[in-house]
């Protein structure tokens, strides 16, 4: 940017000198009484001024000033070009930035301290391509072994990182390298014949990795370095397959008495695992498990935590039976190299391996599409598919080890899909916290809609429900409000036509965070589950309970996507994008470099709805029955096209609508529900999805309520791995539902889910030290708390690969406690003091009969409480006891006796008395 400026020449001294931008501008406005303005980007980064003498034509307006001014002598450039160094204290320091004169910079800098820096690059305020870029500054002159380069401190999963050693001078002595990190890591070397070494590492999964450098056998100036790995743009596929060893035990049961029985198998080393029951066609028990080392084993069966007639038995585990990785066999360049867009095949043997479950995940570039034979000779054929080319890393465990030779990396060549990839990030600061008493606020857009089809209500964690207050804040931005009475994690449930909102029910905190984490973060909105062409589809993220953080949001597809972020300051924003073509998208949410629950999201973007906008939905109903036919009106207005409806239930199972002409424009859509819960229907017109679509109803009597569904036990604390735990998911007055139970982790766990009086008992025994995340949802949706954090310690029984997960459902039974129906309002957990409470008046001390005797309380100091006032004569109670709030916490109190003699007065400020209570009163 150049402007110009009417200064004599003898102020600047002329000729290339560099000023001072405000001694330059002050001048400027004391002589001239005239402003010089430049932008805020400019104001933020402190332009440099460069003043060079030339002789300039002009006109009046050739300057685009609202002047002419007398002695145009000078030229002044602002470069917004900025630089600086953050140093290993901290510190900033400003390095020197050289105009090349050909379109270039060169950036000088003389460093002060030793470690890794820092270089922040800006151009008009904003950062250059790869800013800020980190290097590495040793105090060690030549003669001695160093190393630098980004591999040192950084890499993502599944790329080569790379680092330079320098051995310059060095003499004669042994160089060596070791990588340890949560995965095997292939090093190669490649010496530059200039005294340096190329080095090269492919780490397979993301988390923290220690790099050695060793010169003659002493750790190099810096050794061990600590890298940081990511997992950006890696997408992964699992599939497993089960052999397990099914023992049949003595005893008839019924298929009613299978549900409330559950079983658990401990080995001769003490390990004890859940194992799955079923009932055989002989009427017998059957139990299935993964033997893990021979000999004697327990198994217990146990009816509500009592054990069945002749349990627990003893069963031998002979050793061929033992699942052992090393004795798969795998075959195939499919475990080496691969093409795109086609099958790449390899085969698994493991008919000499005993029992044991097979489990394959192949992460990479691209989710690849996974299929698996079983051939009639008892091996394995496994094929996969990627769409993109690069480095993938297929995980093959059996019997939770790693086969030989497993993680394989594997390169997959040939062409892409071209799809295109759009990245923010923005820091997410913690959200100011809230106290008894004061207004809590819960934000969320939700555009189409109409605040009178809202409704929410807030669960304190003592158990009271109450109605919250919704306020329309703008067109489609809604905020739920509530003013809480005890500390603790609220429960709050929005509901729109009576079906929970994307996201609900939420967590919210009052007081200080109980945790923090990516685990913490929800979003949902209209913009995850499906989107248009050429506008902005729009969704929420919540990160309030997730504490302080930076927000990564991504979205790839076969468009490059425009994404907008607003924060509304409260610990939630809006996030909307816009592409311009239609297809299949994914948008990755992660905070803190881990993703989000359910991320990444699969968006269907429809082509330009056209004339979809026109169409209109007339007499849909609030509700429908089972196996009764269901029916609702569509009018066209105008629309010349087909139209399509397709129903998907609860179940996910999808059925196509029946759709008749009525008259003209207007059109019938009918459909025949086949199970309770909440349906969605489809309506596309020339293949788009109208305004409404999808349209949501309620069938039968689904009262599945996630928000009423807790979760409590040792299971969700920290927990051993080899020793069996277990949790309580109680589900009494939350209605029938879906119970899905997930378990990422570094392990599988075996896991099972039986019946008690409560609820539902999950059981699982982790195998791997590390962090599990346990997801806990009620007929779809994450119930408060979900997915909980739990950390595993103690040995390690099976191979840490990739990420793994187990999980169990169970279609749930109605369940009401036993003291629902006493249940009645529960008191708030105050917070007070009631020796910090003061009283004072002639009634504390003497009473006259028929008249009012008066004294006040003073408890604006003592916290939050209810005030109890009681008066106790000869004759029994008093007959008069009145109380007024003046605000504040402070009181007036009169009553009225009719007996003379002694009477007692109590005070208490919640369950305790004030300091003087009781009080003895003479009339």
């Amino acid at each position: 940017m150049a402007f110009m400026s009417g200064l004599w020449n003898s102020i600047v001294g002329g000729n290339g000198k560099e000023d001072n931008w405000n001694d330059v501008s002050v001048y400027y406005c004391d002589k001239k009484k005239k402003y010089i303005s430049v932008s805020e980007i400019d104001k933020e980064a402190i332009p440099i001024v460069f003043a060079e003498a030339h002789k300039i034509t002009f006109n009046k307006t050739g300057l685009g000033l609202d002047y002419t001014p007398i002695n145009f002598l000078t030229i002044y450039h602002i470069d917004t070009r900025q630089a600086e160094v953050k140093m290993p204290s901290g510190h900033i320091d400003q390095p020197v930035i050289e105009d090349n004169r050909d379109g270039t910079v060169s950036i000088k800098y003389d460093p002060r301290e030793e470690g890794v820096h820092e270089l922040y690059v800006k151009y008009n305020g904003e950062h250059v391509q790869g800013s800020p870029y980190k290097f590495h500054v040793d105090s060690i002159s030549s003669g001695y072994v160093t190393a630098y380069g980004p591999g040192l401190t950084s890499g993502v999963s599944g790329e080569p990182s790379q680092f330079t050693i320098s051995t310059k001078g060095a003499g004669a002595g042994g160089l060596s390298m070791a990588v340890e990190g949560p995965s095997k890591a292939e090093i190669t070397c490649h010496d530059n014949k200039d005294g340096t070494v190329a080095v090269s590492y492919l780490p397979t999964a993301p988390g923290e990795y220690k790099i050695s450098v060793r010169f003659g056998d002493k750790h190099i100036k810096g050794s061990p370095f600590i890298a940081k790995v990511t997992g950006e743009g890696r997408k992964r596929n699992q599939i497993s397959v089960g052999s397990c060893s099914e023992v049949t035990l003595p005893g008839k049961v019924n298929d009613n008495d299978i549900r409330s029985l559950n079983a658990s198998i401990q080995a001769p080393s003490g390990l004890e695992e859940p194992c799955f029951l079923k009932r055989l066609p002989s009427g017998n028990i059957g139990i299935s498990f993964t033997p893990r080392e021979a000999g004697q084993h327990i198994v217990s069966v146990k009816k509500m935590g009592v054990h069945i007639q002749n349990s627990p038995f003893n069963i031998t585990v002979q050793e061929q039976e033992v699942g052992d990785a090393k004795k798969v066999k795998v075959a195939g360049t499919a475990l080496k190299e691969g093409k795109t867009q086609g099958e790449n095949t390899f085969t698994v043997d493991t008919r000499n391996a005993g029992y044991g479950g097979l489990s394959l995940s192949i992460e990479g570039p691209s989710k690849a599409e996974i299929q698996c034979a079983d051939s009639t000779d008892g091996v394995l054929a496994i094929s996969y598919k990627p769409t993109e080319p690069g480095y993938y890393i297929v995980n093959l465990k059996f019997a939770d080890h790693h086969v030989e030779g497993s993680p394989f990396t594997v390169k997959v060549s040939g062409e892409g899909s071209n799809r295109q990839r759009e990245k923010i990030q923005r820091q997410r600061d913690q959200a100011p916290l809230t106290e008894v008493g004061t207004n809590c606020k819960l934000t969320f857009k939700m555009p189409g809609i109409t605040s009178f089809d809202l409704a929410a209500t807030v669960t304190s964690p003592g158990g009271v429900s109450e109605d919250a207050e919704i306020q329309e804040v703008e067109d489609g931005l809604y905020s739920v409000h509530f003013v809480p009475k005890e500390l603790g994690v609220h429960t709050v449930s929005v509901k729109y036509r009576e079906i929970h909102i994307p996201g609900s029910p939420f967590q919210f905190t009052v007081g200080p965070l109980r945790d923090s984490g990516s685990h913490l973060v929800k979003a949902g909105g209209a913009g995850l589950e499906r989107g248009e062409a050429g506008r902005f589809n729009e969704f929420n993220v919540w990160t309030r309970e997730a504490g302080a953080g930076q927000l990564a949001i991504s979205l790839e597809g076969p468009s490059k996507a425009e994404i907008d972020f607003k924060d509304r300051r409260d610990g939630s924003c809006d996030v909307s994008y816009k592409v311009d073509e239609p297809g299949e998208y994914r948008i990755g949410l992660k905070f803190n470099e881990q993703h989000i629950p359910d991320s990444p999201f699969k968006v269907y973007i429809s082509p330009a709805v056209g004339d979809a906008h026109l169409l209109e939905v007339a007499q849909f109903p609030d509700s429908a029955q089972v196996d009764k036919p269901t029916q609702f009106y569509i009018r066209l207005n105008g629309a010349k096209g087909s139209l399509d409806g397709r129903v998907i239930s609860p179940s996910g199972k999808t059925d196509d609508c029946f759709i008749q002409n009525i008259d003209g424009d207007q059109y019938s859509i009918r459909f025949m529900p086949r199970e309770n819960g909440v349906h969605n229907i489809n309506v596309k017109f020339n293949g788009v999805h109208i305004p409404a679509s999808p349209l949501r109803i309620k069938v039968g009597k689904d009262d599945a309520d996630p928000a009423a569904v807790h979760a409590h036990g040792p299971g969700l604390g920290s927990v051993k791995t080899g020793a069996k735990t277990d949790l309580i998911i109680d589900t009494c007055n939350a209605g029938a539902g879906i119970l899905a139970v997930t378990m990422d982790g570094p392990s599988r766990v075996a896991m099972d889910c039986t019946e008690v009086e409560e609820g539902y008992k999950v059981r699982y025994t982790p195998l791997a030290p590390g962090f599990y995340y346990m997801s806990v949802k009620y007929n779809g949706h994450h119930i408060v708390g979900s997915p909980f954090k739990i950390e595993a310690t103690g040995e390690n029984l099976a191979e840490i690969g990739a990420q793994e997960t187990s999980s169990v459902t169970v279609e749930t039974v109605q369940k009401v406690s036993k003291g629902a129906q006493k249940q009645g309002p529960v008191l708030p957990h105050f917070k007070s003091d009631a020796t910090k409470v003061t009283s004072k008046g002639m009634g504390l001390k003497k009473a006259y009969l028929n008249k009012h005797n008066q004294f006040t309380v003073h408890a604006g100091d003592a916290g939050n409480n209810i005030l109890y006032v009681g008066i106790y004569g000869p004759k029994g109670p008093c007959d008069e006891v009145q109380l007024k709030h003046k605000g504040k916490n402070n009181y007036e109190c009169w009553y009225v006796v009719r007996d003379r003699g002694e009477y007692i007065v109590i005070v208490k400020w919640g369950d305790d008395h004030i300091p003087g209570s009781p009080y003895k009163v003479e009339v």
